[in-house]
């Protein structure tokens, strides 16, 4: 059994921050770390065409998950800033105010303008698994995010930041609120003395003695703590208080993982009632020392119990009176959720999966058939976490395509008007969006890609609605003269249809790219509709139902919002976003058969319409050679695809150049193009010259951080593997920001989670000289002094599929809708009675409910005879902590 736990965070808004730029405002953005490491950086757009004015849009849609190890983890959400780039113009013709803030887009309605930027509108959403520990929402503006905090520990790249403030909230408030927290939060003042991180190993134990009985605390060495020091490090020491002594131990210098291996001895009366304080410090030669945390023992505890070693988590100091500014500071609004899983092994998932599997393979079986129960009985709100559970669940068993092909059919069934097919929020729905874009992700980017990189490299201005043209934006013709309004829209005219022809070219050309799957479902789709609308009247009802899925819930949104499709590493500015708004809208209408109805809404895209009659042709032509697939060319084809053996990741990293004992710095690192593939990382000098292998997949050992003092830079990672004769060896890769740091990690540490003779420790620093950079340790191939994540990684559409969770979390549904299952099962039966179901081949409907809610049953024991059904035991729990 293994327990996951998932944090769900939705950041909503912001309101009333503090001015923190001399030009009266914040710039903010926000940053997520986990386990006080920065995972994702949240960049702010320079502006977002679908917001009011006074607003802006921050998204991270896509899954954040941290397969947490054993430590517990701090996550921060900090807000830093970009300038907006398109601005008020001082005119009112659209009821633009004159204030130079981002204006309101057509069709949303204007806000009140206060030409004061602090209310920010955010939507963020990120999913993480993690242990226990403390959610920590904090707010700065731009700049690198160290750890714990820019303003505490400033270094050149962020001595200019501003912490705004913060938001805390602990795994047990979280535990509060089983349906989550959500609302408005105020921020904080961020106190350095609790701005802590890292743990410290102690031995504890009382000894007898002659006259009293003595308390002995080895303190041994500390890991992971918070540098204070503009050099990227600490200069810790301890300091160990027991009823008024104190004794503290040497100063380590430089580093943040030290060892002291230090004893201290105090003498304890009868019936002592006092605290053991062990405090970490950072030594400064001028100024005060900074506090990095501290563990506080209970000794009547202790007197009772074994002597205790192991690591304890350092806590802050909270003995200090708060200052009562709550509002000052502006609010955040919230939606968080915590959900812990207690994942049984997957033998106990095996009656489920295969009841399940079972109806799906049935096809349709009337009123009792347990999909259409499940589509019954699930609310809106969760219906797209239901639908992608069941899709994964069903294409890990090999039968996506038949559990897609009985929501059509179910859909189809109560589905009388043709200008309503699919355009629900239906299970069907959102299982092919999840569909679409677990299996067709990497044919997206084929597609698509390069037509949204010339949109972003050309940023050329393109405008259709005659009321939205600014001339002035534009620029001077060739004859060096302002361009009229006419020229503005004959020349954006010509761009759109240049896009778009060469977007419908590509697709027509991409048919024997499609992944086999994909073809497949599109094929059953294609026939289930013509068979439920025959006739010449509804010709183009089949090709309109997959268009409502490939065209509009995929490759619209993919062009409207290129990153949250990973297409783009950043959101597109105003220029460029009005660009791709106006051709997701011209895909659309192709999509749609440039159907009357689409063409009245908008007649200023008129100029399209050739190009868009042209394309309904060839995306007709498109659609019906994808579907024209039998089951052997399913076959050959998923296999002429599998053997292709697409990239994990790929892109450009600097990688270390020497091996000599010289100065490691920013210059020794060469830029090369690597390629991840499930066999090797390997590397060519462009991405089309010939590669050289660097690391077999298989003698990846670890892949991990190091710390920024090593190369002056906080995005290098190491990634340790054997040489052909066993050999332990690192190399060493900078990427350019700490999200494409954490995309390689995660992808490095995915392909070799299986690897044998994984590291459970490493060396976050370099060996320079004669000594690891971080320890100070000088056996090169000693233990290494902090602990390997190989867990903690990034979901990803493309990740390997868990059964045994998605069959925990499909379980976990039933149990919460058990009783209007209950309540059918007695309709059922009572109909049964009466003779007014009749009977049908195989098992009855009502049986296989009967079944479903004996495996429910069958499951919810298993959970509680387990032994992680019990609350687990504590070890250290007589070490209270007295903070």
């Amino acid at each position: 059994m293994a327990k996951r736990s998932s944090l769900y965070i939705r950041i909503v808004e912001g309101k009333n921050l503090p001015a923190k730029d001399i030009t009266g405002s914040s710039d903010p953005y926000c940053i997520v770390k986990v386990d006080n490491e920065p995972i994702l950086r949240l960049l702010l757009p320079s502006s977002w065409p679908d917001l009011p004015c006074s607003s802006a849009h921050l998204s991270a849609r896509g899954l954040l998950v941290a397969k947490a190890t054993r430590l517990p983890v701090l996550s921060y959400l900090q807000a830093g800033s970009q300038p907006f780039s398109r601005v008020c113009k001082p005119q009112t013709a659209r009821g633009q105010p004159p204030c130079g803030r981002p204006c309101a887009p057509s069709g949303v309605k204007s806000t009140k303008c206060t030409c004061r930027p602090p209310s920010m509108l955010w939507l963020s959403t990120s999913w993480m698994r993690m242990p226990s520990g403390v959610l920590n929402l904090v707010g700065s503006p731009r700049g690198q995010v160290l750890k714990p905090c820019p303003a505490l520990t400033p270094s050149p790249s962020s001595s200019r930041d501003d912490v705004i403030g913060k938001v805390c909230l602990t795994r047990d408030t979280l535990a509060s609120h089983p349906k989550g927290f959500s609302g408005w939060t105020h921020l904080t003042e961020v106190d350095p003395d609790e701005e802590v991180q890292g743990e410290i190993h102690l031995r504890l134990e009382v000894r007898p003695g002659a006259r009293a009985c003595r308390l002995r605390c080895s303190v041994l060495e500390a890991r992971d703590l918070a540098p204070k020091d503009r050099n990227g490090a600490s200069d810790p020491f301890v300091r160990v208080r027991y009823k008024g002594r104190t004794q503290e131990t040497s100063i380590v210098k430089k580093s943040c993982y030290p060892r002291w291996n230090e004893t201290f001895e105090f003498e304890l009366e009868e019936g002592a009632t006092e605290v053991l304080c062990v405090e970490t410090w950072d030594w400064d030669l001028v100024s005060r020392n900074d506090f990095l945390g501290k563990v506080v023992i209970d000794i009547q505890r202790l007197q009772v119990a074994q002597p205790e070693e192991g690591w304890f988590r350092l806590q802050p100091d909270q003995t200090k009176s708060r200052r009562h500014d709550e509002g000052n500071l502006g609010s955040l609004q919230l939606e968080v959720r915590l959900r812990d899983e207690m994942v049984l092994p997957s033998s106990c998932y095996q009656p489920l999966v295969q009841l399940l599997c079972h109806e799906v393979k049935l096809g349709m079986q009337g009123p009792g058939q347990l999909i259409s129960l499940i589509e019954e009985t699930t609310s809106t709100e969760c219906r797209q976490d239901v639908a992608t559970n069941l899709l994964k669940l069903f294409l890990g068993q090999g039968l996506a395509k038949d559990f897609l092909d009985l929501l059509f059919q179910l859909e189809l069934s109560r589905t009388s008007e043709t200008n309503t097919l699919f355009r629900s929020n239906s299970l069907a729905s959102k299982s092919m969006e999840s569909f679409l874009k677990v299996a067709g992700m990497q044919y997206l980017h084929g597609v698509l890609g390069p037509i949204i990189n010339k949109v972003f490299e050309e940023k050329k201005y393109v405008e259709l609605d005659p009321s939205k043209v600014e001339v002035k934006d534009v620029g001077c013709s060739g004859l060096h003269r302002p361009q009229t309004e006419a020229e503005v829209l004959e020349q954006s005219a010509q761009t759109l249809r240049a896009h778009l022809g060469a977007l419908l070219s590509a697709l027509s050309r991409s048919v024997r790219a499609c992944p086999a799957v994909v073809r497949a479902t599109f094929r059953q789709l294609f026939r289930r509709v013509r068979e439920r609308f025959p006739g010449a009247q509804h010709e183009n009802v089949p090709f309109i139902a997959v268009t409502s899925f490939l065209c509009l819930r995929f490759f619209s949104p993919a062009i409207m919002s290129p990153k949250l499709f990973h297409l783009r590493e950043r959101h597109a500015d105003a220029r460029t976003s009005r660009t791709l708004l106006l051709l997701a809208k011209a895909v659309q209408n192709v999509g749609n058969m440039d159907t009357p109805a689409s063409r009245a809404k908008e007649a200023w895209m008129e100029p399209l319409q050739p190009t868009v009659r042209q394309g309904v042709a060839q995306l007709k032509d498109f659609i019906t050679k994808l579907v024209d697939i039998e089951e052997k060319d399913e076959l050959d084809l998923q296999r002429t695809l599998s053997l292709q053996a697409p990239p994990v990741k790929e892109g450009p990293l600097f990688i270390h150049r020497t091996k000599g004992k010289g100065p490691l710095m920013s210059s020794s690192f060469k830029k090369l193009y690597f390629f991840l593939t499930t066999e090797a990382l390997s590397f060519a000098k462009t991405p089309s010259s010939k590669k050289s292998a660097l690391i077999k997949l298989a003698n990846i050992r670890a892949a991990e951080k190091v710390e920024e003092k090593s190369f002056g830079s906080s995005h290098v990672m190491q990634v340790i593997y054997t040489d052909d004769v066993g050999r332990p060896q690192t190399a060493y890769l900078q990427c350019k920001c700490v999200n494409e740091l954490n995309q390689w990690l995660s992808a490095l540490r995915k392909v070799s989670i299986n690897n044998t003779g994984l590291l459970g420790s490493y060396h976050p620093g370099i060996f320079r000289g004669d000594k690891w950079s971080c320890c100070h340790q000088k056996e090169k191939t000693g233990q290494g002094c902090d602990k390997t994540r190989s867990r903690v990684t990034l979901q990803e559409w493309n990740d390997p599929l868990d059964h045994d969770l998605e069959a925990q979390l499909i379980y976990r549904h039933l149990l919460g809708v058990e009783a209007m299952l209950w309540e059918r099962h007695r309709e059922l039966s009572r109909g049964a009675e009466a003779g007014t179901v009749p009977a049908s081949p195989g098992e009855a409907p009502k049986d296989s409910l009967a079944q479903l809610l004996c495996v429910l049953q069958d499951l919810r024991e298993a959970h509680s005879s387990s032994p992680a059904g019990s609350p687990p035991s504590e070890p250290n729990c007589l070490l209270e902590l007295q903070t």
